[in-house]
């Protein structure tokens, strides 16, 4: 006998909520039919895969090594049905959408009309997450495709290209650099640079920007690293501490373009690097049936 799809649907939502009660609510059924199915698949695959204890559920490690595959072929089997029902009519019907917090609000707003006009039977569910989180997401099925900023470690996923987003360089108005037409990593070294917290894949473009990763003299443990030992935890607090004349930062140009910075007293200059960039794609898992939806996708917010 090989387990059910339901079966492992059970498992999963059982690892989620840590709760036979929460979980059998969560699939609609009863707790008593949501422990028999447990139960059938323990004894289907021969070994235990929960334990309680004080009232959770944890999985035994068996039982994380099955969820794990069980995750990727509930994965598959979703995308075997949205594939078939998709197959005469891209983009319709359900998408579930990761987009992290740096772009989001700059890029979607225009995009989501663009969308909502040519493909009126689209119904995007949209996540806005961090980098790490979203292709974890993304992996276990929980996500069709993301929109994420490159450089980062693709592994496993595709991806397909949407647009370059230049990195400028941020500074109070009063500030001497502000007075310069462009300003060099090298001039930034000896400031005070407030980043985004950990976790924003921003934070590694605008170092990558200046050219300090890796083999940079710049000590980035030292004070030129956060302003007082801060860091912002959005782009608009970001803007409120350099216009506070707390330090200088490096921001997107698609924020900057999206009035991030209007009316503060924020001066907005080029960065003098060949590497001052970001690059925005559309990643998905790799084989997805709905790979052609997400390049269709990509293509579409291109425009």
């Amino acid at each position: 006998m090989l387990p059910t799809l339901r079966q492992l649907q059970y498992l999963k939502l059982l690892a989620h909520h840590q709760s036979f009660m929460a979980a059998s609510e969560a699939a609609h059924v009863s707790q008593p039919a949501l422990s028999s199915g447990i139960a059938e698949l323990e004894k289907i695959l021969g070994a235990r895969l929960v334990d309680r204890a004080r009232g959770k559920v944890i999985l035994t490690k068996v039982g994380e090594e099955t969820l794990k595959r069980a995750e990727d072929i509930l994965a598959r089997a979703e995308d075997l049905v949205e594939a078939a029902q998709a197959a005469n009519h891209p983009l319709s019907g359900r998408f579930r959408l990761g987009v992290i917090p740096t772009v989001a609000p700059y890029l979607l707003p225009k995009a989501l009309v663009s969308l909502r006009k040519e493909f009126p039977q689209l119904k995007l569910f949209l996540r806005e997450d961090q980098t790490a989180r979203l292709i974890t997401a993304l992996k276990s099925g929980s996500l069709d495709a993301a929109i994420i900023a490159l450089p980062y470690d693709l592994g496993g996923l595709d991806h397909a290209f949407i647009c370059r987003d230049a990195i400028l360089a941020a500074t109070p108005c009063d500030h001497p650099l502000a007075r310069g037409a462009s300003i060099s990593p090298d001039d930034l070294k000896s400031e005070e640079l407030i980043l985004l917290e950990d976790g924003h894949c921003l934070r590694d473009h605008a170092l990558g920007a200046c050219q300090w990763n890796g083999g940079s003299n710049v000590d980035m443990t030292g004070p030129q690293t956060l302003a007082g030992g801060f860091a912002a935890t959005s782009l608009n607090t970001l803007v409120q501490m350099v216009g506070s004349g707390l330090g200088v930062s490096l921001l997107p140009a698609m924020a900057v373009e999206a009035g991030l910075a209007g009316g503060s007293e924020v001066s907005i200059r080029p960065l003098s690097s060949d590497k001052a960039f970001r690059d925005i794609v559309v990643i998905w898992r790799a084989g997805s049936s709905r790979a052609a939806e997400a390049r269709l996708l990509a293509k579409t917010l291109q425009a």
